[in-house]
């Protein structure tokens, strides 16, 4: 099932982390991974760019351009 790039994890992504044998540590950066993966499609297809061709500039353009949007 497809999930908006706003989201954290699905239900299913969630429950596949907590069944991995990872410490506590490492099952916080799996999610953070995860959610940093969909994150990244989100800003690269803002610039109709693939996320290899994503700078960091660009990135933290999106970040500066998405606060403003929320002030």
């Amino acid at each position: 099932m497809p999930q908006a790039p706003d989201k954290y994890l699905t239900p299913e992504e969630s429950a596949d982390v907590e069944a991995a044998l990872l410490t506590s540590p490492e099952k916080f950066l799996t999610r953070l991974t995860i959610s940093s993966q969909r994150l990244l499609q989100k800003i690269a297809k803002d610039y109709q760019v693939s996320i290899e061709e994503l700078s960091h500039k660009q990135i933290i353009q999106w970040f500066e351009n998405d606060n403003n949007r929320l002030l």
